[in-house]
């Protein structure tokens, strides 16, 4: 189950058909999950996939996705984990990496 937003947004807003997912944290319980970046994006797609079954969807039905990182160098180990993850089914992607994140959970 995905940790409550940390800030003020809705994590998913049905439009029509479909379906709009703000981002989604490797947190669980409101903490940053432990293992490193691998274990924080697969915890990140589990949230997503929580989202989506609450209104009737899965990972199949994703089209597109943004990948944050705060390290380029952890690369490899996202695409590992995102992979893992979403099986054969490939969604649109960017991923890119940023200078820092706006919100400061604590770690397990």
């Amino acid at each position: 189950m995905s940790s409550p937003p940390v800030g003020p947004y809705t994590p998913v807003v049905a439009a029509g058909p479909w379906l709009v997912v703000s981002g989604q944290l490797g947190a669980r319980d409101g903490a940053i999950v432990p293992g490193g970046i691998a274990a924080q994006t697969a915890q990140a797609v589990a949230n997503l996939a929580g989202l989506l079954a609450q209104h009737g969807a899965s990972l199949t039905d994703v089209v597109k996705t943004t990948v944050f990182m705060t390290d380029i160098a952890d690369f490899a180990a996202v695409n590992q984990a995102y992979v893992a993850a979403f099986g054969d089914h490939r969604p649109a992607r960017s991923a890119v990496a940023v200078a820092g994140c706006p919100w400061e959970l604590p770690s397990r």
